[in-house]
């Protein structure tokens, strides 16, 4: 299927500091002004385009940095993994030459949004992959979790991961998660070192959260102080947190793809 992005022809690249990115930005910008396009020399958010240049943790970064805009976002790999990217610098003149002839599709990524209250205020937060609660320094912490007010459970270990499909590869691949195809609009709930014992009794395994259903999370009330939150990477304390709840955002990421590597061969060539 061939689509056509409305705009006036600015393209915004953004990189990371690695030299290999760097030299990739350059060459993609010549490529790109060949062809009539305009690199913005500051992030537009009128812009037609994003590129991002580097691993999956560069391409993060630069969604949360400028708020998840309505424009789509495409990755230029030279890092390590890439499970975001769709081109590498040796593919940039038939990426170009694509775009230019409108030949490419815009997905959707659906992205987890959690309300965090405490005892004063409450905090939206917007991941991409995941969002983890956590025990400070690596302690033990206690949640009540709840799917859509109906107890769960009574977890007691390291922490939850609640990814999204597309960080269903990600933190939660490492920790035992199953890999959800991304098409799928759910959740997946998964327990990060839970005990079992005679006191504490929690899952094992990671639960698949259909849309539409939220997850309430409330820490123990001698843990309301050291509860970390951590998107995407990056780490958040707030004090007193009385509740966390978890669901798919109606927001979503717009990520431009050619479709010349499948989900599966993705997920082959990366992790087998």
């Amino acid at each position: 299927m061939e689509n056509g992005l409305q705009g006036k022809k600015i393209i915004n690249i953004i990189h990371n500091d690695n030299i290999r990115s760097k030299e990739t930005s350059e060459l993609l910008e010549n490529k790109l002004k060949q062809y009539g396009y305009i690199i913005s020399s500051e992030f537009d958010y009128n812009a037609e385009l994003s590129i991002c240049i580097g691993g999956d943790g560069a391409f993060l970064r630069a969604v949360h940095k400028y708020n998840f805009p309505y424009m789509p976002f495409v990755g230029v790999n030279t890092g390590h993994l890439g499970f975001f990217h769709e081109i590498t610098p040796e593919n940039i003149n038939k990426f170009v030459e694509n775009y230019s002839k409108g030949k490419y599709n815009i997905e959707d990524i659906y992205l987890v949004e959690a309300i965090v209250c405490t005892r004063t205020s409450c905090i939206e937060l917007i991941g991409v992959n995941e969002i983890v609660i956590k025990g400070i320094e690596s302690k033990v912490i206690h949640l009540n979790v709840s799917i859509d007010d109906d107890h769960l459970e009574c977890f007691s270990g390291d922490g939850l991961i609640i990814s999204t499909p597309s960080g269903s590869t990600a933190y939660n691949l490492s920790a035992g998660g199953s890999i959800v195809y991304p098409t799928l609009k759910t959740l997946q709930l998964t327990p990060l070192c839970p005990i079992n014992s005679k006191a504490y009794r929690s899952l094992q395994n990671s639960a698949i959260i259909p849309d539409g259903m939220a997850i309430k999370i409330n820490p123990e009330y001698r843990d309301e102080n050291t509860v970390l939150i951590v998107v995407d990477g990056n780490q958040l304390k707030y004090d007193n947190v009385v509740e966390i709840i978890i669901k798919l955002s109606d927001m979503t990421l717009r990520k431009l793809t050619f479709h010349s590597q499948n989900f599966w061969s993705k997920v082959r060539d990366r992790f087998i």
